[in-house]
């Protein structure tokens, strides 16, 4: 018979099983009925830099929340490539399962980023393709980038299919048209696949018609959260426009001009300051400006500065600071992925912001005078001579009207008398001789002009 002692081990052990047992069953109970997350985040209109902070932070939301998954909803007809290939790489390297729902249209930049989700899901009647990258024309058009651009934008489309099982050609067809897919795509046509084409050849995976049949089709009876940007992410995205860094850019230029030509007036170069202040930090959030553009333009303002109040006429000093600022800017514009059309576009946004400011600061000066405020800035007494204001000495005036000899040739500076006195003159024609007859015109600072005088020829009476 087993004594109390020797029962009082099983008992333990027999708890202690129980108790594991119990803690394993509780662990299986939410993973049976807990449902699965997925982000949801649309991709609409211009694909922009402001594009690719937001989804990077979605991605990480969702991997830190357990979801199983984020799905971009996309319509776009495309936009920067250097923003496309930003977002492309958040989408390859993400730690959670990505979905692509082309809801209507994944058009040029939008390709790439569909291209780049694990799975894609079309609606009928959507397309994916047409991605070769453009140059804008000064008359609104557009036409084809140069070969490297191309090329650049060829070998993305081609590694991004590749990391994702797709067939690498279609990707490449989309982007060049020299690519040819017999039975599908001839030369010198680009490739735009359709909803039911791209389920064939494998570009896409599923078809269907609206967002929550994508979801039911992808994940199943799946909690839907939809990201949204932050009120400092919608800003950056505004501030990061092509037009509104322009218009920044400006602004911010004409205000420091104005400021430089006007010192103490202040509010054109606070005005500069904050909306420079502005491009800088939405231009810093995207990852585009940094210390070394910072030091360019720093270096540029000062040599501009050196060019107006130190050194005037040396064009050397100019011509440096306009490069290094027009640089410097440029740089904020473009982004890793850059092509050589996406860098003369930025190139040109800059030289036109400048142009611009220039122009403006022109003009501001000129109409200073006239505007209500401009009383207080510019001075508008008179200063008369007969007042007591003049520019040059009172013992270089009194030479004013004399006629003398020159004693050294004037080439045009020389020596000349007068009533006696040997005085320094500069000629206003050119070259005179020694003991020609002169007379002063004017007196400008400390130079006593002179001129030949004509001989005066006396009356006769007949």
């Amino acid at each position: 018979m087993m004594t109390l002692r020797g029962l009082l081990p099983v008992r333990i052990a027999a708890a202690c099983v129980l108790t594991l047992l119990g803690a394993a069953g509780a662990h299986r109970v939410p993973a049976q009925t807990s449902a699965p997350v997925v982000y949801v985040i649309a991709i609409e209109g211009m694909i922009d830099l402001g594009l690719a902070p937001f989804l990077a932070r979605t991605i990480r939301e969702a991997q830190a929340a357990g979801a199983a998954a984020v799905l971009l909803d996309i319509n776009t007809f495309g936009g920067r490539v250097d923003a496309a290939v930003a977002m492309r790489d958040s989408l390859v390297n993400a730690p959670v399962r990505t979905i692509a729902f082309v809801n209507q249209r994944a058009i040029s930049a939008g390709a790439l980023i569909a291209l780049a989700c694990d799975t894609v899901i079309m609606t009928k009647g959507g397309t994916i393709g047409a991605a070769t990258p453009v140059v804008g024309g000064g008359s609104g058009d557009t036409q084809p980038a140069d070969e490297k651009s191309v090329s650049y934008v060829r070998s993305e489309f081609r590694a991004t299919a590749e990391a994702r099982n797709r067939p690498p050609e279609f990707a490449e067809a989309m982007v060049d048209v020299d690519v040819e897919i017999a039975g599908v795509i001839e030369k010198g046509k680009l490739l735009t696949l359709t909803a039911s084409q791209a389920l064939e050849h494998k570009v896409a995976e599923l078809t269907a018609d609206t967002l929550d049949a994508a979801l039911a089709a992808a994940l199943p009876g799946a909690e839907v959260r939809v990201a949204r940007q932050t009120w400092a992410e919608a800003l950056v995205r505004f501030l990061t426009h092509p037009v509104i860094s322009s218009l920044l850019m400006t602004v911010g230029l004409l205000g420091l001009l104005v400021e430089i030509r006007t010192p103490g007036f202040a509010v054109p170069g606070t005005i500069g300051l904050i909306s420079l202040g502005l491009f800088f930090w939405g231009h810093w959030i995207v990852q585009l400006a940094g210390w070394e553009e910072l030091l360019l333009i720093a270096i540029g303002v000062l040599l501009l500065a050196l060019e107006v109040f130190v050194i005037p006429g040396v064009t050397v000093a100019g011509i440096a600071g306009i490069v290094a600022l027009v640089a410097g800017l440029g740089m904020t514009l473009v982004g890793a992925g850059a092509t050589v059309s996406v860098i003369i576009t930025a190139l040109g946004q800059v030289a036109i912001s400048i142009l611009l400011a220039m122009a403006g600061a022109f003009a501001f000066v000129r109409a200073l005078p006239r505007l209500p405020f401009g009383h207080r800035l510019v001075l508008e007494t008179g200063m008369a001579a007969d007042r007591g204001y003049v520019s040059a000495p009172e013992s270089d005036r009194r030479w004013l009207g004399k006629t003398g000899t020159v004693i050294s040739p004037l080439r045009p500076a020389g020596i000349a008398e007068f009533d006696g006195a040997r005085v320094d003159v500069v000629s206003d024609g050119g070259f005179v001789d020694a003991g020609s007859t002169i007379e002063v015109t004017r007196v400008d600072g400390n130079r006593i002009v002179v001129r030949r005088s004509t001989p005066r020829q006396e009356n006769t009476d007949a």
